[in-house]
């Protein structure tokens, strides 16, 4: 489905996360109250971060110590927009997917920035696309944190297919360019779970050195390393446009801000899905 559509409903809520408005507020609250934020003064000026999306109950409190960094600097003082960045799992639609739509969320609509969208689209030579974003969770389970601590904020909301690095470098630059010619300042959110299906402390040892790569930004030594390590992070894609975009902004280093695992909300530590919170700064 191509196109431009006013809105698109919650696919997720009630399932990855609360659909009571209430039950989703206090949770999202007590999350970013318990989440400390370390790393120094500079975090809260960060551009960039990378976030886990699964849902709530194993990743929620790791995805909050990154949107307690947004909202406990000033950042949000001069920011336009939130770009959000997720990785395709369903296989539908193109490589690329920029969405024309605002996004419901249980706390209100996120209203697209049209004009970036657009912009990001026709420099990727894309048009807008809806029928990636139908069925992906990636992206939506961000979205209520971000009304929640930003309540104004507009978005771009984009889905990869392609994760190569060719493409998130054009990706990158598209974004750039847009937010420059359009005067947008920006924060990026790559929504990204780690490694997938082995044990806390094989994950734990493959993610720390990807992780390695990404606090020293060598955005060329964690492509190689996700294939060097056989580390199955499901947003590389975005993660490495998320750093091309910060060391674009003058980022200079990263720091995990929470690292964990699935085991921690069901205590199987034989097969986990492995979370972080990181800030690019």
């Amino acid at each position: 489905m191509g196109g431009r559509i006013s809105v698109r409903g919650m696919r997720f809520a009630g399932t990855f996360y609360p659909s009571d408005r209430l039950k989703l507020i206090d949770f999202i609250r007590g999350s970013i109250d318990e989440a400390v934020v370390v790393g120094g003064r500079g975090i809260g000026n960060s551009l960039a971060y990378i976030v886990p999306h699964a849902g709530y109950a194993y990743s929620g409190k790791v995805a909050s110590h990154s949107y307690k960094a947004i909202a406990s600097g000033k950042v949000l003082d001069n920011t336009d927009t939130v770009v959000v960045i997720g990785p395709n799992h369903t296989g539908i639609g193109p490589d690329i997917s920029v969405s024309g739509c605002s996004w419901r969320t249980p706390l209100g609509d996120i209203v697209n920035d049209y004009q970036l969208s657009s912009s990001i689209a026709k420099s990727m030579g894309v048009k807008l696309d809806e029928s990636a974003h139908e069925d992906e969770h990636s992206i939506e389970v961000q979205l209520p944190f971000i009304k929640y601590i930003a309540p104004e904020l507009k978005g771009c909301f984009i889905c990869m297919a392609d994760q190569s690095l060719d493409a998130s470098n054009r990706l990158c630059l598209s974004i750039v360019s847009s937010a420059k010619r359009l005067g947008r300042n920006l924060i990026l959110i790559a929504s990204s779970d780690l490694n997938h299906f082995e044990s806390d402390k094989v994950s734990e040892r493959k993610d720390m050195e990807l992780l390695g790569n990404v606090c020293k930004m060598r955005v060329d030594g964690f492509e190689r390393g996700v294939s060097a390590l056989n580390d199955s992070v499901c947003g590389p894609g975005a993660i490495m446009t998320a750093m091309g975009f910060a060391k674009a902004n003058g980022a200079k280093r990263g720091v995990i801000l929470k690292y964990s695992n699935s085991g921690e909300a069901n205590g199987d530590y034989r097969s986990v899905v492995a979370y972080a919170s990181v800030s690019l700064y």
